[in-house]
């Protein structure tokens, strides 16, 4: 086993430098293909049928976390094979708008056979295309959008050394809901019913969980934890706690906060197209001409498709004149408002909560007085809202970290070991710290509320 070790960490620092060159690459080389209507679905490609239920029962006749097909395949890093093996399980799950749907997560055994304890990380590939997930990275496929997964298997590497067992969801199911963050959760919560359903990943109903995410993975993380307790309690029952960073609380204020920023632009129209296919919203009458355009260029896009590619983009530039509020859209007052995490049930369970608050490439948040400083994508009242609300209305202790030096790339840094560290102190008994007597009010997490067109 420890050999084994060995050769997956060499293999990860060498591997790495193949993903970061794939990082680097120009996006034009991956320009995703245009689609007919903005909220059209972006189902998988259907070369790996191992991602198609084609069972003979309906899906709804099989309970959420139920596992439908089972492979045991060899762990890829940017397509290469390693000596680690990773078991994929097609399970059972809830989609955004409460039906039946089928996703995959990826599990790697414990290397020192523990089945005590187990990390579920969720991934912040961040993505319109389903082939971006980690669990194809996993299984060999290689991508530009889907070697951000590949990245985050060194990040991975520690807690593998640590003797945690891995549960990895494709958190964003197979049709690529980017920041649809209650089904984040509910693919979160299967994923770990799955994995002790299965007996081939050698865990259990003993088996304790700790739930990890950065960016679009503390989306997952967040929600999971958040819907839990009413969801999948016997899941919360074997959680010891949470760590995120960069957490998306209020999408409405994330969406006026980048608008015009030089880097995180980008994301706009990603984020909307993507709540819009998870809800089944077409937007295309409230677009002008260029986001008509821009939606069907975008509707297979990673976020290595966007970032620093749209400077100065805002809502305003892509709808039509008399829909230049995103507030006077129907159906996006609804949509934002399920995804809100203010709105959402307190976690049961101790969280340990990372904010960056240097934006590189902020948008023109000083239009915008009520939502202040970020870390250039999140806003950082918003998380502090958050993490007070938490402490306000729950029983259990929340740590919250804030770097003002650091961006949301710059405060990844120090999230993943100290909160390895802290989930560490979790699965020892140890009691959570609290800073719930030092954290800011932060700003409204209220909801929306429709605005009449201009």
């Amino acid at each position: 086993m420890r050999s084994s070790s060995a050769r997956l960490l060499a293999t990860a620092v060498v591997t790495s430098l193949t993903s970061l060159a794939l990082v680097a690459a120009p996006a034009a080389t991956a320009a995703p293909p245009a689609a007919p209507a903005v909220a059209a679905k972006a189902a998988a490609k259907d070369k790996d049928p191992f991602y198609r239920y084609d069972g003979s029962k309906p899906l709804s006749a099989y309970a959420p976390g139920d596992v439908l097909k089972t492979r045991t395949l060899t762990y890829h890093f940017a397509g290469i094979p390693t000596p680690v093996k990773a078991v994929q399980l097609l399970y059972r799950t809830t989609d955004a708008k409460g039906r039946p749907a089928a996703n995959v997560t990826s599990v790697v055994r414990s290397i020192k056979g523990d089945s005590g304890k187990a990390l579920s990380y969720q991934s912040f590939y961040d993505s319109l295309d389903p082939e971006h997930a980690p669990s194809r990275a996993i299984a060999g496929d290689v991508s530009l959008g889907g070697s951000i997964a590949t990245i985050e298997s060194l990040l991975l590497t520690p807690a593998l050394l640590q003797g945690y067992n891995l549960v990895i969801p494709d958190t964003e199911g197979q049709e690529a809901h980017f920041a649809a963050g209650p089904e984040y959760g509910t693919n979160t919560l299967d994923s770990i019913r799955a994995a002790t359903r299965s007996p081939e990943t050698g865990m259990g109903s003993g088996t304790r969980f700790g739930l990890a995410g950065y960016s679009g993975g503390a989306i997952a993380t967040n929600w999971a934890a958040a819907l839990a307790p009413a969801y999948a309690p016997e899941v919360d029952k074997k959680l010891v706690g949470f760590t995120e960073g960069g957490i998306l609380a209020n999408p409405a204020h994330n969406l006026k906060y980048v608008g015009g920023s030089l880097s995180w632009g980008g994301i706009i129209p990603m984020a909307v197209l993507g709540i819009a296919r998870s809800y089944e919203i077409d937007l295309k009458p409230y677009l002008n001409d260029y986001g008509v355009k821009l939606s069907a260029k975008l509707e297979r896009a990673s976020i290595i498709n966007v970032f620093a590619q749209y400077p100065g983009l805002s809502w305003k530039k892509i709808a039509k004149p008399e829909y230049a509020d995103p507030n006077s859209v129907p159906e996006y007052v609804t949509a934002v408002n399920k995804v809100n995490l203010g709105s959402a049930a307190t976690p049961t369970v101790p969280g340990y909560i990372v904010q960056g608050n240097a934006g590189i490439g902020e948008g023109t948040f000083s239009n915008h007085p009520g939502i202040g400083r970020g870390d250039g994508v999140m806003v950082t009242g918003d998380v502090q809202a958050l993490a007070r609300q938490y402490c306000d209305t729950g029983n259990t202790a929340i740590t919250y970290k804030q770097h003002n030096f650091l961006g949301h790339f710059g405060a990844a840094v120090p999230w993943m070991p100290t909160g390895l560290a802290w989930l560490n102190d979790r699965f020892e008994g140890k009691p959570a710290p609290s800073d719930c007597d030092r954290i800011p009010e932060g700003n409204s997490l209220e909801p929306q509320k429709p605005a009449p067109r201009s």
